[in-house]
């Protein structure tokens, strides 16, 4: 095509041509009036586009992708309800630090500014609303800002601590012919977060001079990529690991000095309560990772957090404001190494005390359901898990192995797991993924079966039917004798997904691990139900676990 005959550029060309110089990949979203300039230069760009029906759930697609690439994620939405839909989605990628960037329309340049001039989707101040929950508000104003603007919200999607953030791009911009150049490199590198050598050698010291070190890995050493520096410091140390329910995968399950992940055992509690110094990397102690704030550290405390506002707010520590990867080999090159004492035989015999309280709770089809599953998945494939009942069980006693385990655990909002699993299946199609809901989660990402279908992405789902919301229905019950609108009217999950042309089965727990096999192997999404009443083990912050 001659350039006489080519069509003009416009900005939503600017759009996709600066996100590709960027590195972008994939584009998830869903189009609406005011952002159809955008979604037409998709079509003009080496850009693929991954379009869920619900905006919410776009978002946690690119949330997922963004989790397992470690790359930022774009999505993009329309004005106003296509906008604020998104909310629930940023705020879960706000919690775990995922690096989404939002894009959304806005009405025309001319409607900016508060006044109240009856555009569709018109709000008094859209971006008011994001400000709260992503990390960085950017408005655009002409085409020739648009380069500028997504590096700089780039950029701060990814430096530490990563997170989402939020571009608006007003409709007349999107669609007016511009003169602005072809974008063809933009430069959007992070700054790094190092420690500063006075704190590491103070960190040091305190480590080398302890008696009873241990450590407590949360999500912000797996984003760091900290894993192997994580390693090799505990084994220098001979400290015992636990890791927080965000930061599974941190540490081998199965090493040697491996607490697992028992956060919610009081057993657990008092072991990390003993150490004389506590190393707390990539995490806030927040409630999960505290068991509900019951935890009273009784010796020193070092805290490495990048998000400055996590440091020291729960418990007083010597506080490292660094990536955690950066932090950690800093230290594993500064502390002595020991020899092996008794660390390990303490981490198995607090092991044994935990396994010990579950069997005695007569919670044999939750252990068996959740070792199905674990049998079921291959090493390698990651999983994503709404919140209900098993994904709470998996927190504390799942195995992720070679593949990650990513769950809503941070906002705690229902509907992530299955357009999560499809944004992680949109990155890597090679292998199978799966995605865990209960019966009510799994109503907030139905018509997401239309987009497994639609892109054939390699995703199952297993939806466990227990007719309501069954944790609610256990908190209630137990707080107030009976529970009150958790029992829910559903479909058949399984002639639902056929109906969307998703090969479906119901199963039992005895044929669980051989159905979900056969699924997870078979190419193209499917859908496994298992109707199951599943309890809670019961929980040790409210009474003495003995």
């Amino acid at each position: 095509m001659s350039s006489a005959q080519r069509p003009p550029r416009n900005g939503g060309d600017v759009v996709v041509e600066s996100l590709a110089a960027l590195g972008a990949g994939t584009v998830f979203g869903l189009p609406g009036q005011h952002a159809l300039g955008a979604f037409d230069a998709l079509r003009r760009s080496p850009l693929e586009y991954i379009g869920l029906r619900v905006e919410n759930n776009a978002g946690f697609a690119a949330d997922a992708y963004a989790r397992v690439t470690g790359q930022v994620a774009p999505l993009l939405v329309s004005t106003g309800p296509g906008a604020l839909m998104t909310l629930a989605a940023l705020q879960e990628s706000a919690a775990a630090s995922a690096p989404v960037l939002g894009i959304g329309s806005q009405v025309p340049t001319a409607g900016l500014g508060g006044g109240r001039h009856g555009y569709l989707h018109e709000l008094a101040d859209q971006k008011a609303s994001f400000r709260d929950v992503v990390k960085s508000v950017h408005t655009v104003r002409t085409a020739s800002q648009i380069p500028s603007a997504l590096a700089a919200a780039w950029a701060s999607a990814l430096e530490a601590p990563s997170g989402p953030v939020w571009v608006e791009i007003p409709q007349d911009v999107l669609l007016s012919p511009t003169s602005v150049p072809p974008v063809e490199s933009l430069s959007a590198d992070p700054r790094p977060l190092a420690p500063r050598t006075e704190l590491v050698d103070a960190a040091a010291e305190l480590l080398d001079g302890a008696e009873r070190p241990v450590i407590l890995a949360g999500g912000g050493v797996v984003r760091a990529g900290a894993q192997a520096a994580l390693r090799a410091l505990a084994e220098k140390l001979d400290a015992p690991v636990a890791t927080t329910f965000g930061g599974k995968g941190a540490f081998p399950w199965e090493h040697r000095l491996s607490l697992q992940s028992w956060l919610e055992d009081r057993y657990t509690t008092d072991f990390l309560e003993d150490a004389d110094v506590l190393l707390v990397a990539g995490s806030g102690l927040g409630e999960l990772s505290s068991n509900y704030h019951t935890f009273r550290p009784r010796g020193r405390v070092v805290q490495i957090e990048a998000d400055l506002g996590k440091l020291e707010s729960n418990h007083p520590a010597l506080g490292i404001h660094a990536d955690a990867r950066l932090a950690l080999d800093a230290l594993a090159d500064r502390v002595g190494r020991r020899p092996e004492g008794r660390a390990a035989k303490a981490a198995a015999e607090l092991l044994t005390r935990v396994r010990d309280r579950i069997a005695a709770q007569g919670l044999e089809l939750e252990q068996q359901v959740l070792t199905a599953v674990r049998g079921a998945l291959p090493d390698g494939s990651p999983s994503f898990w709404d919140m209900t009942i098993l994904a709470y069980w998996a927190w504390s006693a799942f195995d992720p192995r070679a593949g990650a385990m990513h769950t809503a655990q941070g906002a705690g909002g229902l509907g992530y797991g299955f357009p999560a699993a499809l944004g992680a299946a949109a990155a890597d199609p090679s292998k199978p993924v799966l995605a865990v809901s209960g019966d009510g989660g799994a109503m907030y990402s139905i018509a997401e079966l239309a987009t497994a279908r639609q892109y054939g992405l390699p995703v199952t789902w297993l939806i466990v039917d227990d007719g309501g919301y069954g944790i609610l229905r256990e908190y209630m019950t137990d707080a107030f004798g009976e529970a009150t609108a958790t029992e829910l009217a559903r479909p058949d999950f399984a002639a639902l997904a056929e109906s969307f042309g998703v090969p479906a089965l119901r199963s039992a727990p005895d044929r669980l691990a051989t159905d979900l096999a056969a699924a997870l192997g078979t190419p193209g999404p499917s859908v496994v139900v298992l109707p199951a009443l599943l309890r809670m083990f019961a929980p040790t912050h409210l009474a003495d676990p003995t």
